[in-house]
């Protein structure tokens, strides 16, 4: 089972995914760039660009395309640091707003799917599993 548990979850992931891209395809939005939007939105609004790549654990200059197209849709805006002039922070627009919305929407109803007949309590050790593995692997920087 150890040796099949990280093809396992690799599935799970993919197929999230995709199915989550297909539920969002109408939006014009990709993979990439809603997940963008989901850290930023949980990393709080007002993050730079730098703290959110180190949050989404990418690199600056990948994570600048990716803004880039998200202003061209007006779902971003940077907006100027207060106490760096250097600086932008990064900040949901209304149609961001908006679409944070229906992602939040339609990914409650596909997690909802795809939980469906697994209990809360197994849910949860499955969760503290993850975890651990996340402590384990921040330990091997």
């Amino acid at each position: 089972m150890r040796d099949q548990f990280p093809f396992a979850v690799a599935r799970v992931t993919r197929r999230w995914r995709k199915l989550l891209d297909e539920r969002l395809k109408d939006l014009g939005v990709t993979q990439a760039r809603w997940t963008t939007m989901v850290y930023l939105q949980q990393g709080g609004e007002g993050l730079t660009q730098r703290e959110l790549a180190r949050l989404m654990a990418i690199e600056n200059p990948t994570l600048v395309r990716l803004l880039d197209s998200l202003e061209q849709q007006g779902l971003i805006e940077r907006r100027p640091c207060p106490n760096d002039r250097r600086a932008r922070r990064l900040h949901l627009t209304p149609d961001g707003t908006e679409f944070m919305n229906v992602l939040t929407e339609r990914a409650a109803r596909l997690r909802e799917e795809m939980l469906d007949g697994i209990s809360d309590e197994d849910i949860e050790s499955a969760v503290k599993v993850f975890h651990r593995i996340m402590e384990n692997a921040e330990r091997q920087k």
